[in-house]
Protein backbone atom coordinates (compact mmCIF):
# COMPACT_ATOMS: atom_id res chain seq x y z
CA UNK A 1 0.00 0.00 0.00
CA UNK A 2 2.91 2.25 0.76
CA UNK A 3 4.45 1.14 -2.60
CA UNK A 4 1.38 2.89 -4.28
CA UNK A 5 0.90 5.66 -2.13
CA UNK A 6 -1.94 4.49 -0.44
CA UNK A 7 -0.16 5.03 2.95
CA UNK A 8 2.19 7.33 3.95
CA UNK A 9 5.19 6.06 4.40
CA UNK A 10 7.03 8.86 7.11
CA UNK A 11 10.44 9.26 5.88
CA UNK A 12 11.83 6.29 5.32
CA UNK A 13 12.25 6.28 1.91
CA UNK A 14 12.91 9.35 -0.07
CA UNK A 15 13.33 7.97 -3.24
CA UNK A 16 9.22 7.18 -2.96
CA UNK A 17 8.95 10.95 -1.85
CA UNK A 18 10.58 12.41 -4.83
CA UNK A 19 9.05 9.71 -7.38
CA UNK A 20 5.52 11.09 -6.05
CA UNK A 21 6.17 14.74 -6.24
CA UNK A 22 7.39 14.00 -9.88
CA UNK A 23 3.88 12.72 -10.67
CA UNK A 24 2.68 15.28 -9.34
CA UNK A 25 4.53 17.47 -10.90
CA UNK A 26 3.73 15.74 -14.06
CA UNK A 27 0.09 15.71 -13.65
CA UNK A 28 -0.07 19.60 -13.61
CA UNK A 29 2.87 19.95 -16.42
CA UNK A 30 0.00 21.03 -18.79
CA UNK A 31 -0.75 23.98 -17.08
CA UNK A 32 2.70 24.90 -15.70
CA UNK A 33 4.29 24.42 -19.36
CA UNK A 34 2.41 27.37 -20.87
CA UNK A 35 -0.45 28.39 -22.59
CA UNK A 36 -0.50 25.09 -25.20
CA UNK A 37 -4.16 25.32 -27.04
CA UNK A 38 -4.82 28.87 -28.76
CA UNK A 39 -8.30 28.81 -30.41
CA UNK A 40 -8.55 31.59 -32.77
CA UNK A 41 -12.07 32.92 -33.86
CA UNK A 42 -11.77 34.19 -37.65
CA UNK A 43 -15.53 34.75 -38.05
CA UNK A 44 -18.32 34.37 -36.58
CA UNK A 45 -20.11 33.32 -39.89
CA UNK A 46 -22.23 30.53 -40.05
CA UNK A 47 -24.94 29.25 -42.06
CA UNK A 48 -26.88 27.16 -39.48
CA UNK A 49 -29.21 28.33 -36.64
CA UNK A 50 -28.48 25.91 -34.14
CA UNK A 51 -30.68 26.46 -30.81
CA UNK A 52 -28.05 25.21 -28.63
CA UNK A 53 -25.22 27.76 -29.95
CA UNK A 54 -23.49 29.74 -27.84
CA UNK A 55 -22.61 32.81 -30.11
CA UNK A 56 -24.60 35.06 -32.00
CA UNK A 57 -24.40 33.23 -35.93
CA UNK A 58 -23.56 36.08 -38.89
CA UNK A 59 -24.33 35.97 -42.05
CA UNK A 60 -22.90 38.61 -43.54
CA UNK A 61 -18.99 39.36 -43.00
CA UNK A 62 -19.37 42.84 -42.48
CA UNK A 63 -18.14 43.88 -38.59
CA UNK A 64 -17.76 39.89 -37.81
CA UNK A 65 -14.25 38.58 -38.85
CA UNK A 66 -10.95 39.14 -37.96
CA UNK A 67 -8.71 41.40 -39.91
CA UNK A 68 -5.21 40.49 -41.23
CA UNK A 69 -3.29 42.92 -39.04
CA UNK A 70 -5.72 41.08 -35.76
CA UNK A 71 -5.12 37.66 -37.13
CA UNK A 72 -1.19 38.53 -37.03
CA UNK A 73 -1.26 39.44 -34.18
CA UNK A 74 -2.80 36.18 -32.24
CA UNK A 75 -0.51 34.50 -34.40
CA UNK A 76 2.38 36.39 -32.62
CA UNK A 77 0.69 35.66 -29.36
CA UNK A 78 0.57 31.86 -30.51
CA UNK A 79 4.73 31.81 -31.04
CA UNK A 80 5.34 33.79 -27.53
CA UNK A 81 3.97 30.84 -25.70
CA UNK A 82 6.69 28.93 -23.91
CA UNK A 83 5.00 25.53 -24.73
CA UNK A 84 6.88 23.55 -27.05
CA UNK A 85 3.90 21.59 -27.90
CA UNK A 86 1.05 23.87 -29.65
CA UNK A 87 -2.29 23.02 -30.60
CA UNK A 88 -4.32 25.84 -32.72
CA UNK A 89 -7.71 25.33 -33.14
CA UNK A 90 -10.23 27.38 -35.28
CA UNK A 91 -13.70 28.00 -34.45
CA UNK A 92 -16.41 30.47 -35.32
CA UNK A 93 -18.84 30.50 -36.81
CA UNK A 94 -17.79 28.37 -39.29
CA UNK A 95 -13.91 29.42 -39.97
CA UNK A 96 -14.13 27.83 -43.70
CA UNK A 97 -16.31 30.94 -44.82
CA UNK A 98 -12.98 32.68 -44.28
CA UNK A 99 -10.34 30.29 -45.56
CA UNK A 100 -8.32 33.04 -46.27
CA UNK A 101 -7.60 33.77 -42.49
CA UNK A 102 -7.11 29.71 -42.18
CA UNK A 103 -4.13 29.94 -44.74
CA UNK A 104 -2.70 33.43 -43.40
CA UNK A 105 -2.90 31.73 -39.88
CA UNK A 106 -1.19 28.22 -40.99
CA UNK A 107 1.45 29.84 -43.62
CA UNK A 108 2.51 32.49 -40.87
CA UNK A 109 3.33 29.82 -38.01
CA UNK A 110 4.56 27.07 -40.35
CA UNK A 111 7.12 30.11 -41.27
CA UNK A 112 7.63 31.25 -37.80
CA UNK A 113 8.43 27.17 -37.07
CA UNK A 114 10.54 26.80 -40.08
CA UNK A 115 13.54 25.04 -37.72
CA UNK A 116 11.22 22.52 -36.39
CA UNK A 117 11.91 23.38 -32.73
CA UNK A 118 7.62 22.85 -32.24
CA UNK A 119 5.14 20.35 -32.38
CA UNK A 120 1.98 22.91 -34.03
CA UNK A 121 -1.25 21.24 -34.26
CA UNK A 122 -3.64 22.71 -36.50
CA UNK A 123 -7.44 22.12 -36.21
CA UNK A 124 -10.79 23.55 -37.97
CA UNK A 125 -14.11 23.19 -36.31
CA UNK A 126 -16.73 23.14 -39.16
CA UNK A 127 -20.03 22.10 -40.64
CA UNK A 128 -17.84 21.25 -43.46
CA UNK A 129 -20.84 22.28 -45.87
CA UNK A 130 -17.93 24.94 -47.46
CA UNK A 131 -15.44 22.28 -47.56
CA UNK A 132 -13.68 21.86 -51.45
CA UNK A 133 -11.11 19.81 -52.79
CA UNK A 134 -9.02 22.75 -52.95
CA UNK A 135 -9.07 23.02 -49.04
CA UNK A 136 -8.35 19.71 -48.52
CA UNK A 137 -5.69 19.42 -50.73
CA UNK A 138 -4.28 22.69 -48.87
CA UNK A 139 -4.83 20.67 -45.44
CA UNK A 140 -3.32 17.42 -46.78
CA UNK A 141 -0.01 19.75 -47.59
CA UNK A 142 -0.17 21.22 -44.28
CA UNK A 143 -0.76 18.39 -42.18
CA UNK A 144 -4.35 20.25 -40.70
CA UNK A 145 -7.40 17.95 -39.22
CA UNK A 146 -10.82 18.81 -39.12
CA UNK A 147 -13.83 18.43 -36.52
CA UNK A 148 -17.05 18.62 -37.20
CA UNK A 149 -20.84 18.25 -35.42
CA UNK A 150 -22.65 14.84 -35.93
CA UNK A 151 -25.57 15.22 -33.59
CA UNK A 152 -26.83 11.39 -34.65
CA UNK A 153 -28.91 9.85 -37.16
CA UNK A 154 -30.11 12.21 -40.24
CA UNK A 155 -33.55 13.16 -38.52
CA UNK A 156 -31.85 14.45 -35.35
CA UNK A 157 -29.22 15.93 -37.24
CA UNK A 158 -31.33 18.05 -38.98
CA UNK A 159 -33.40 18.77 -36.30
CA UNK A 160 -30.65 19.94 -33.57
CA UNK A 161 -28.45 22.00 -36.54
CA UNK A 162 -30.93 23.17 -39.37
CA UNK A 163 -30.36 25.10 -42.14
CA UNK A 164 -32.54 26.67 -44.89
CA UNK A 165 -32.23 23.38 -47.36
CA UNK A 166 -33.09 21.14 -44.72
CA UNK A 167 -30.19 19.39 -45.75
CA UNK A 168 -27.55 19.89 -43.05
CA UNK A 169 -26.75 16.08 -42.31
CA UNK A 170 -26.44 14.67 -46.09
CA UNK A 171 -24.09 17.70 -46.27
CA UNK A 172 -22.13 17.11 -43.60
CA UNK A 173 -21.50 13.23 -44.59
CA UNK A 174 -20.78 14.43 -47.71
CA UNK A 175 -17.65 17.17 -46.04
CA UNK A 176 -16.69 13.98 -43.84
CA UNK A 177 -16.17 11.60 -46.98
CA UNK A 178 -14.44 14.66 -48.97
CA UNK A 179 -12.04 14.99 -46.00
CA UNK A 180 -11.11 11.43 -46.00
CA UNK A 181 -10.99 10.75 -49.46
CA UNK A 182 -8.56 13.57 -49.89
CA UNK A 183 -6.92 14.52 -46.69
CA UNK A 184 -6.77 11.54 -45.08
CA UNK A 185 -9.09 8.61 -43.55
CA UNK A 186 -8.41 9.96 -40.46
CA UNK A 187 -8.04 13.25 -40.54
CA UNK A 188 -11.87 14.15 -39.41
CA UNK A 189 -13.11 14.02 -36.06
CA UNK A 190 -16.84 14.63 -34.76
CA UNK A 191 -18.61 15.24 -31.73
CA UNK A 192 -22.06 15.89 -30.54
CA UNK A 193 -24.23 17.52 -28.44
CA UNK A 194 -27.34 16.37 -26.54
CA UNK A 195 -30.32 18.14 -26.98
CA UNK A 196 -33.97 17.43 -25.53
CA UNK A 197 -35.05 15.85 -28.69
CA UNK A 198 -31.13 13.74 -28.16
CA UNK A 199 -32.68 11.72 -25.08
CA UNK A 200 -34.65 9.12 -27.03
CA UNK A 201 -31.98 7.95 -29.23
CA UNK A 202 -28.75 7.31 -26.98
CA UNK A 203 -28.42 3.69 -29.18
CA UNK A 204 -29.18 5.06 -32.62
CA UNK A 205 -27.04 8.13 -32.01
CA UNK A 206 -24.36 5.72 -31.31
CA UNK A 207 -25.21 3.88 -33.82
CA UNK A 208 -24.92 6.27 -36.43
CA UNK A 209 -21.12 7.38 -34.97
CA UNK A 210 -20.38 3.10 -36.27
CA UNK A 211 -22.04 3.60 -39.47
CA UNK A 212 -19.72 6.72 -40.21
CA UNK A 213 -16.75 4.64 -39.23
CA UNK A 214 -15.64 7.10 -36.29
CA UNK A 215 -13.56 5.64 -33.61
CA UNK A 216 -14.89 7.87 -30.91
CA UNK A 217 -17.88 9.80 -29.83
CA UNK A 218 -17.92 12.48 -27.33
CA UNK A 219 -21.59 12.55 -25.63
CA UNK A 220 -21.55 15.76 -24.84
CA UNK A 221 -24.27 17.70 -22.32
CA UNK A 222 -25.61 21.19 -23.58
CA UNK A 223 -23.34 24.33 -22.15
CA UNK A 224 -25.31 26.49 -20.78
CA UNK A 225 -23.74 29.74 -21.73
CA UNK A 226 -24.06 32.28 -23.41
CA UNK A 227 -26.95 32.09 -26.40
CA UNK A 228 -28.06 29.01 -25.65
CA UNK A 229 -29.33 30.27 -22.80
CA UNK A 230 -32.16 31.52 -24.31
CA UNK A 231 -33.57 28.51 -25.77
CA UNK A 232 -33.22 25.88 -22.95
CA UNK A 233 -37.48 26.13 -22.13
CA UNK A 234 -36.99 24.18 -25.55
CA UNK A 235 -33.98 21.94 -25.56
CA UNK A 236 -32.78 21.59 -21.64
CA UNK A 237 -33.21 18.65 -19.62
CA UNK A 238 -32.64 17.88 -16.21
CA UNK A 239 -29.04 16.34 -15.33
CA UNK A 240 -30.83 13.07 -13.89
CA UNK A 241 -31.95 12.61 -17.83
CA UNK A 242 -28.74 13.52 -19.17
CA UNK A 243 -26.97 10.58 -16.74
CA UNK A 244 -30.03 8.40 -17.94
CA UNK A 245 -29.40 9.25 -22.11
CA UNK A 246 -25.71 9.04 -20.93
CA UNK A 247 -25.87 5.15 -19.28
CA UNK A 248 -27.85 3.81 -22.18
CA UNK A 249 -25.41 5.62 -25.18
CA UNK A 250 -21.95 4.52 -22.78
CA UNK A 251 -23.88 0.63 -22.60
CA UNK A 252 -24.45 1.13 -26.35
CA UNK A 253 -20.37 1.87 -26.84
CA UNK A 254 -19.44 -1.08 -24.53
CA UNK A 255 -21.93 -3.82 -26.70
CA UNK A 256 -19.66 -2.47 -29.52
CA UNK A 257 -16.51 -3.25 -28.25
CA UNK A 258 -17.55 -6.35 -27.06
CA UNK A 259 -18.24 -7.07 -30.55
CA UNK A 260 -14.96 -5.92 -31.76
CA UNK A 261 -15.67 -2.59 -32.98
CA UNK A 262 -13.10 -0.24 -30.96
CA UNK A 263 -15.53 2.90 -29.97
CA UNK A 264 -14.32 5.45 -27.78
CA UNK A 265 -16.25 7.40 -25.44
CA UNK A 266 -14.24 10.82 -25.00
CA UNK A 267 -15.81 12.01 -22.18
CA UNK A 268 -15.21 8.65 -19.39
CA UNK A 269 -11.52 8.64 -21.72
CA UNK A 270 -11.02 11.89 -19.65
CA UNK A 271 -12.30 10.53 -16.38
CA UNK A 272 -9.92 7.06 -16.91
CA UNK A 273 -7.00 9.43 -18.01
CA UNK A 274 -7.40 11.10 -14.57
CA UNK A 275 -7.51 7.60 -12.56
CA UNK A 276 -5.25 5.52 -14.50
CA UNK A 277 -2.84 7.84 -16.49
CA UNK A 278 0.75 9.11 -14.72
CA UNK A 279 0.65 12.01 -17.46
CA UNK A 280 -2.67 14.49 -17.85
CA UNK A 281 -4.08 14.28 -21.10
CA UNK A 282 -4.70 18.62 -20.62
CA UNK A 283 -8.57 18.41 -20.22
CA UNK A 284 -8.95 22.36 -19.00
CA UNK A 285 -11.68 22.01 -17.22
CA UNK A 286 -10.36 19.33 -14.78
CA UNK A 287 -7.24 21.20 -14.11
CA UNK A 288 -6.17 22.08 -10.84
CA UNK A 289 -5.26 25.10 -10.31
CA UNK A 290 -7.17 26.42 -13.30
CA UNK A 291 -5.87 25.69 -16.65
CA UNK A 292 -8.28 29.12 -17.52
CA UNK A 293 -6.37 31.48 -19.34
CA UNK A 294 -2.83 29.70 -18.17
CA UNK A 295 -2.93 26.36 -20.60
CA UNK A 296 -5.77 27.73 -22.98
CA UNK A 297 -6.82 31.14 -24.63
CA UNK A 298 -9.10 32.35 -26.99
CA UNK A 299 -8.87 35.22 -29.81
CA UNK A 300 -12.11 36.51 -30.66
CA UNK A 301 -13.22 37.51 -33.84
CA UNK A 302 -13.10 41.69 -32.47
CA UNK A 303 -10.15 41.35 -30.94
CA UNK A 304 -10.49 40.31 -27.40
CA UNK A 305 -8.44 37.79 -25.66
CA UNK A 306 -10.65 34.98 -23.08
CA UNK A 307 -9.12 32.76 -20.91
CA UNK A 308 -11.69 29.78 -22.63
CA UNK A 309 -14.06 29.50 -25.11
CA UNK A 310 -16.87 29.02 -22.26
CA UNK A 311 -15.75 32.81 -21.37
CA UNK A 312 -15.98 34.62 -24.51
CA UNK A 313 -20.09 32.95 -24.79
CA UNK A 314 -20.22 34.59 -21.44
CA UNK A 315 -20.16 38.23 -23.56
CA UNK A 316 -23.69 36.98 -25.40
CA UNK A 317 -25.06 37.54 -22.36
CA UNK A 318 -23.60 40.83 -21.65
CA UNK A 319 -20.85 39.87 -18.88
CA UNK A 320 -17.42 40.92 -20.01
CA UNK A 321 -15.87 40.45 -16.81
CA UNK A 322 -13.60 37.87 -18.19
CA UNK A 323 -12.23 39.85 -20.87
CA UNK A 324 -7.88 39.42 -20.21
CA UNK A 325 -7.13 42.31 -22.56
CA UNK A 326 -6.28 43.00 -26.74
CA UNK A 327 -4.99 40.29 -29.08
CA UNK A 328 -2.19 43.39 -29.67
CA UNK A 329 -1.02 42.96 -26.17
CA UNK A 330 1.72 40.79 -25.59
CA UNK A 331 1.39 37.57 -23.60
CA UNK A 332 3.17 38.56 -20.86
CA UNK A 333 0.89 40.94 -20.50
CA UNK A 334 -2.57 38.33 -20.91
CA UNK A 335 -1.00 35.77 -18.47
CA UNK A 336 -1.04 38.72 -15.88
CA UNK A 337 -3.74 40.40 -15.73
CA UNK A 338 -6.23 40.55 -13.52
CA UNK A 339 -8.92 37.71 -15.15
CA UNK A 340 -5.96 35.33 -14.68
CA UNK A 341 -5.89 36.08 -11.53
CA UNK A 342 -8.89 35.97 -10.71
CA UNK A 343 -9.34 32.66 -12.22
CA UNK A 344 -6.59 30.97 -10.32
CA UNK A 345 -7.66 32.80 -7.20
CA UNK A 346 -10.93 31.38 -7.54
CA UNK A 347 -10.20 27.48 -8.03
CA UNK A 348 -7.81 27.53 -5.09
CA UNK A 349 -10.55 28.99 -3.03
CA UNK A 350 -12.96 26.74 -4.18
CA UNK A 351 -10.75 23.80 -3.37
CA UNK A 352 -10.84 24.38 0.08
CA UNK A 353 -14.65 23.31 -0.02
CA UNK A 354 -13.10 20.08 -2.01
CA UNK A 355 -11.08 19.07 0.53
CA UNK A 356 -13.14 16.10 2.40
CA UNK A 357 -13.79 14.84 -1.43
CA UNK A 358 -13.09 11.60 -2.24
CA UNK A 359 -12.00 12.74 -5.82
CA UNK A 360 -10.29 16.20 -5.29
CA UNK A 361 -7.39 14.80 -6.62
CA UNK A 362 -9.17 13.89 -10.01
CA UNK A 363 -11.35 16.45 -10.10
CA UNK A 364 -11.21 20.69 -10.03
CA UNK A 365 -13.60 23.97 -9.68
CA UNK A 366 -14.33 25.55 -12.75
CA UNK A 367 -14.17 29.29 -12.26
CA UNK A 368 -15.73 30.24 -16.28
CA UNK A 369 -18.83 27.99 -15.14
CA UNK A 370 -19.34 29.17 -11.47
CA UNK A 371 -19.82 32.47 -13.44
CA UNK A 372 -21.83 31.42 -15.77
CA UNK A 373 -24.79 30.11 -13.37
CA UNK A 374 -23.80 32.12 -10.27
CA UNK A 375 -22.38 35.63 -11.79
CA UNK A 376 -19.10 34.75 -9.80
CA UNK A 377 -16.48 32.72 -9.95
CA UNK A 378 -15.61 31.91 -6.60
CA UNK A 379 -18.64 29.62 -5.46
CA UNK A 380 -18.54 26.60 -3.51
CA UNK A 381 -17.56 24.13 -5.78
CA UNK A 382 -20.16 21.63 -4.76
CA UNK A 383 -23.37 24.26 -5.20
CA UNK A 384 -22.43 24.36 -8.84
CA UNK A 385 -23.53 22.07 -12.02
CA UNK A 386 -19.68 21.10 -12.56
CA UNK A 387 -19.41 19.61 -9.75
CA UNK A 388 -22.24 17.47 -9.32
CA UNK A 389 -21.83 16.30 -12.89
CA UNK A 390 -18.15 15.50 -12.90
CA UNK A 391 -18.98 13.41 -9.05
CA UNK A 392 -20.89 11.51 -11.17
CA UNK A 393 -18.94 10.41 -13.79
CA UNK A 394 -16.31 9.86 -11.02
CA UNK A 395 -18.75 7.63 -9.80
CA UNK A 396 -19.60 5.43 -12.45
CA UNK A 397 -16.11 4.88 -13.92
CA UNK A 398 -15.16 3.56 -10.25
CA UNK A 399 -18.43 1.06 -10.92
CA UNK A 400 -17.21 0.44 -14.52
CA UNK A 401 -13.62 -0.42 -13.57
CA UNK A 402 -14.92 -2.85 -10.62
CA UNK A 403 -17.08 -4.77 -12.61
CA UNK A 404 -14.73 -4.94 -15.90
CA UNK A 405 -14.08 -7.97 -17.48
CA UNK A 406 -10.52 -8.42 -18.07
CA UNK A 407 -10.73 -7.37 -21.82
CA UNK A 408 -12.80 -4.19 -20.84
CA UNK A 409 -10.63 -3.31 -18.16
CA UNK A 410 -8.05 -3.13 -20.76
CA UNK A 411 -10.31 -1.40 -23.09
CA UNK A 412 -10.15 1.45 -20.32
CA UNK A 413 -6.68 1.58 -19.43
CA UNK A 414 -6.11 2.22 -23.69
CA UNK A 415 -9.34 4.91 -23.96
CA UNK A 416 -6.80 6.36 -20.48
CA UNK A 417 -3.64 7.18 -22.99
CA UNK A 418 -2.78 11.05 -23.14
CA UNK A 419 -1.73 10.39 -26.62
CA UNK A 420 -5.17 9.19 -27.58
CA UNK A 421 -6.82 11.94 -26.27
CA UNK A 422 -5.89 15.07 -28.82
CA UNK A 423 -9.40 16.17 -29.50
CA UNK A 424 -10.33 16.45 -26.45
CA UNK A 425 -9.73 20.02 -25.47
CA UNK A 426 -11.79 22.37 -23.54
CA UNK A 427 -13.63 22.62 -25.58
CA UNK A 428 -15.01 22.20 -25.61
Amino acid sequence: MAARFFLPNHGRNVGKERLLAARRAAKHETVTSGPSLHIIVPTLQCGHTCQYCQVSRAQTDAGFSMSPAMLDSACDRVWESNADDLTVEFQGGDPLVRFDLIVRAVDKLTHLNHEGRRRIRFVVASTLHQLTQEMCEYFRIKGVVLSTSLDGPEHLHNRNRPVPGRDSFRRTVEGIRLARQHVGEHAVSALMTTTRASLAYPEEIVDEYVRQGFPEIFLRPLSVYGFAKRNLTRIGYSREEFQGFYDRALARIMWWNGRGVALREVYMSVVMNKLLSTFDAGYVDLQSESGTGASVLVYNYDGWVYPSDEARMLVETGDTSLRMGRVTDSLEHLLSCSTGQRMRQASEAAAVDCIACAYRHYCAPNPVDSQAQFGRPDVPAHETEHCLRHQWLFDTAFALLHAAAPDMEETFHDWARPNAMAEASCDR
